[in-house]
């Protein structure tokens, strides 16, 4: 067989598994290579609706002050809220140290074993279930405030939290999405814990004020 013979073979190898990088033999596009922006395109889309519907709805909510989370009202919901939120932010950083280590780039952890994916599913599952009561709460005493702008921020990043995180699942149950897709998304979900974190529990940490 000769050598040419066996890069035929190897390419057709790649095309059947699916492994091609967009480019053909013959050095043009592969048409199913250069869309899979379209599917990316559409689930950041996807996401950007669901956040933009929780904006919405928190928007047309009549605040209700006296609203209560897990049996507390008032300033003792708000403190409650300010160390659930910091749960939150310690099992999403939890979250990005172990996406790290999947991917690599953990310095000194080595290869991260395959039990690794499993617990950061569970962590994940479990940042979200605990997120809902706590936005929950936040729809039903405040809505969606546009001021002052540390709660809009805050605000915000719950909206993108949660538009990231309906992305995200879709991201996770198809593969035929692009490979950078995930981590970014990612990368958002912890950038908006640590902005909400930052915009309301160390607000209330530190006495109502921001350092």
């Amino acid at each position: 067989m000769t050598g040419r013979s066996r890069c035929g073979v190897s390419v057709c190898a790649a095309e059947a598994t699916g492994e091609t990088t967009g480019v053909t033999t013959q050095g043009s596009i592969d048409p199913h290579g250069s869309r899979r922006w379209i599917p990316a395109a559409a689930t950041l889309l996807f996401g950007a609706a669901v956040g933009a519907a929780v904006f919405a709805i928190g928007r047309n909510v009549t605040p209700d002050y006296s609203a209560g989370l897990f049996g507390s009202h008032f300033t003792d919901a708000v403190q409650l809220k300010a160390q659930l939120g910091t749960v939150l932010l310690a099992m999403a950083l939890i979250q990005l140290a172990l996406a790290l280590w999947m991917y690599g780039h953990l310095p000194g952890a080595g290869r991260a074993p395959r039990r690794i994916r499993v617990v950061h599913r569970v962590i994940g599952a479990l940042l979200f279930l605990l997120s809902v009561p706590i936005a929950v709460h936040c729809i039903q005493t405040y809505g969606v405030e546009l001021s002052p702008a540390r709660a809009l921020v805050h605000s915000l990043a719950g909206c993108f939290f949660y538009g990231a995180f309906a992305a995200k699942v879709l991201v996770v149950q198809s593969r035929r999405l692009p490979g950078w897709l995930l981590p970014l998304l990612g990368g958002i979900l912890v950038a908006a814990v640590a902005v909400s974190w930052y915009a309301a529990a160390l607000w209330y940490f530190d006495g109502n004020a921001l350092p």
